[in-house]
């Protein structure tokens, strides 16, 4: 029998390696991760398991994940590559972990993308009409707070009152972001106003932004803040597909085209280098050769 061993703090538990279903392994490699990204995963994985009539994974040969990598050319190279990313994930955690005894998922090398990093950020111009045509108080502050404090649609909906604190008349969050990471972003004093004026008596666990159906604990779905930027998109005129994000790739463009150290904008960002921000100077440079040229 072809038996596994899967060692944890010192523990030994031996397993028969087709004894662990396909669901068991994803399940393990799922575990612990972002709700945002065990979606995303999830649907991948789905459609890479219906390709191949849901076989065990260890049976899964090369042929069929490059059969399958050809089927995705229907979609954008960025989408390829986060489909590919997916199941490179899954491959690799289950070889790792010794259930899978060959990572075929290794070799296979996704697709070129276009950065397209400066499509997605909107200008100064842009951003304060979004803002300022806003007609809600609550959606505003969602707006200025996807702009002032760089923030992720997952990291807006989990704030609780507890997560910000007043400094002179500006504020402080503190932010749990993606990949474990801690930040602290200030406030600007007419931001930090218009949330204290939101909270009416609100305790500290409280959701900063509650949802009207009650769904997550009360919290606001992401979904719905989709909508408000989408819907404040149009009210300014921008003829864009403008999401949350942009929010947060314009606040890193913005914050370095007027001076800022780019290691701020990196903790900002919650980035674990400075080359991942430095996209950011690349997407919409000061300088070029072409400037140098004759006319």
């Amino acid at each position: 029998m072809d038996l596994v061993t899967i060692t944890d703090q010192g523990t030994s538990t031996i397993i028969e390696r087709q004894a662990v279903s396909n669901e068991r392994l994803i399940s393990m490699w799922l575990h612990g991760k972002p709700d945002n990204t065990i979606r995303k995963y999830t649907i991948w994985v789905e459609r890479f398991l219906e390709s191949v009539d849901y076989k065990p994974l260890h049976l899964v040969t090369l042929e069929e994940l490059q059969h399958w990598q050809s089927s995705l050319e229907r979609y954008s190279p960025n989408t390829q590559r986060n489909a590919l990313a997916s199941i490179k994930s899954l491959f690799t955690f289950g070889h790792e972990l010794g259930v899978l005894p060959f990572n075929v998922a290794r070799i296979v090398k996704p697709p070129k993308a276009k950065d397209t990093l400066g499509e997605r950020i909107l200008t100064e111009v842009e951003v304060q009409k979004m803002i300022a045509m806003e007609p809600n108080p609550r959606n505003e502050a969602i707006l200025r707070l996807l702009y002032y404090g760089c923030l992720r649609v997952s990291e807006l909906v989990s704030l609780s009152w507890n997560d910000l604190s007043e400094r002179g008349e500006e504020g402080i969050i503190t932010i749990f972001g993606k990949g474990g990471i801690t930040r602290v972003m200030e406030l600007p004093a007419p931001v930090w106003k218009l949330l204290c004026q939101l909270r009416q008596g609100a305790a500290g666990d409280a959701p900063v932004f509650r949802s009207r159906k009650h769904s997550h604990e009360g919290r606001l779905d992401p979904s719905r803040v989709n909508r408000i930027v989408r819907d404040a998109a149009v009210r300014a005129g921008i003829g864009k597909n403008v999401s949350p994000h942009w929010f947060r790739h314009s606040h890193a463009s913005h914050s370095l085209d007027r001076g800022c150290p780019p290691h701020l904008v990196r903790d900002g960002l919650g980035h674990k280098s400075l080359s991942t921000t430095s996209r950011y100077l690349k997407a919409r440079p000061k300088d070029s050769s072409s400037r140098y040229l004759p006319l």
